[in-house]
């Protein structure tokens, strides 16, 4: 016994390795900016692999041009909770924590999202930094709901932290006895809530944050059903399921046209999107396939062809598409919504295959009746609020399209 007593005695006594050494094995420095008020917490390490994983998270975000963060006695007083799309937590590439669906939450220190690797260097896990963020907001939300004209219901902070307290339900769920309430944040300064009764209300306010040009945050209708937060399931026949599924189609074309800068553009040409709806009021999403380029297609609900010199071939069902299967696509690897890279333009053959939707010349005067309106900009209000858009005429469209009209395009 003596004798292994003695062998683990000097392993425990082994040298671990210095902090100088395992910066200048990844070509770093000790010289990084806010590096010097760390290094306690690295002194703390008395594991080899600890200390080669804090170093590694220095790395990290050395590679991707991120600042190293206060120390965490310091950061701890800064810390609060954000909401944001989905896309645009992907994109970014912070921390990050699923929601619920199209939402994630994130933690900011002094507004700055935190990286993954900060929670490394401070040697705490997620669940209590965001436990810690959430008493942070908690003590910030003295005060009532006021109610508008309306009979909604609009948080009182407007501190860019609206839309975060959905993340503590105890402020608002309260706010109508035996009923679940219906929510929206359709900017991050705004959170509404109403009872079911005052739902077309409520998509009407979400309209009016349309109008008004702020950032989208959500703009789809949420729901409380027990203690699940969901997006409203609005299912026909319920008066407002098609402003419900138009307030959706809005969100997914955001979330595409924030996308398009960031695609290579040898990959090809990204399909125009737009938004139309049929003569029973159906909000549906149109990809515009050109001829002569690849493409990369998002997943509408709907296909229009067009030959390279813009003649229209028609618009059908997207979901058919399998049925040219001699066309093999190929998934691009960008953040958001998915998109799918074809080379080759299908024959007319091929195209009638697919199950039509509208001809050529129907899909002609469709495209007319949105002439003029521009590429890449958000979309209007929805049509179900007091503020939609313009009637269009519907001479030449078939029966299903009377009444339809483009909606804003996304950028070619």
């Amino acid at each position: 016994m003596g004798f292994f007593d003695r062998f683990l005695t000097r392993a425990e006594a082994a040298p671990l390795p210095e902090l100088n050494v395992l910066l200048e094995a990844r070509g770093l420095g000790t010289d990084l900016p806010g590096l010097a008020a760390l290094v306690p917490g690295f002194e703390l390490h008395r594991k080899a692999e600890e200390r080669e994983a804090w170093v590694a998270a220095v790395a990290e975000l050395q590679a991707a041009g991120l600042p190293l963060p206060e120390p965490w006695i310091d950061a701890q007083d800064h810390l609060l909770p954000e909401l944001v799309p989905t896309w645009q937590a992907e994109r970014d590439g912070f921390w990050n924590r699923s929601f619920i669906e199209g939402l994630s939450q994130r933690i900011c220190v002094s507004s700055q999202p935190m990286p993954s690797a900060w929670l490394t260097l401070w040697d705490q896990s997620a669940d209590e930094v965001m436990g810690l963020a959430l008493d942070h907001l908690s003590r910030r939300s003295e005060g009532s709901f006021e109610r508008l004209p309306s009979g909604i219901y609009r948080s009182p902070w407007r501190d860019g932290l609206d839309a975060a307290r959905l993340l503590l339900p105890e402020i608002w769920h309260g706010l109508f006895k035996d009923q679940h309430p219906f929510l929206a944040i359709p900017t991050a300064d705004t959170l509404l809530a109403t009872p079911q009764i005052l739902l077309p209300k409520l998509m009407d306010e979400v309209g009016r944050s349309i109008q008004a040009g702020a950032k989208p945050l959500q703009l789809a209708v949420l729901e409380r059903i027990d203690d699940q937060l969901m997006t409203a399931r609005l299912q026909d026949p319920h008066p407002m399921s098609t402003t419900q599924r138009e307030l959706k189609h809005m969100d997914l074309m955001e979330a595409l046209r924030q996308q398009e800068s960031a695609l290579d553009p040898a990959l090809g040409r990204p399909a125009t999107v737009a938004m139309l709806k049929t003569s029973q009021g159906k909000p549906m999403t149109l990809a515009v396939w050109n001829e002569g380029t690849p493409v990369l297609l998002p997943e509408t609900d709907l296909i229009g062809f067009t030959r390279a010199s813009g003649e229209p071939l028609g618009i059908y069902a997207r979901q058919t598409l399998p049925r040219i299967h001699e066309m093999r696509g190929q998934a691009v690897d960008i953040w958001g919504p998915r998109r799918v890279r074809y080379d080759t333009f299908p024959s007319l053959e091929q195209i009638g295959r697919l199950e039509q939707f509208a001809t050529a010349e129907q899909m002609k005067n469709l495209a007319a009746q949105g002439a003029g309106k521009p590429g890449g900009q958000r979309p209007g209000a929805p049509s179900g609020s007091p503020s939609g858009g313009p009637q269009f005429n519907q001479g030449g469209l078939p029966k299903h399209l009377q009444g339809a009209g483009l909606g804003v395009q996304g950028s070619e």
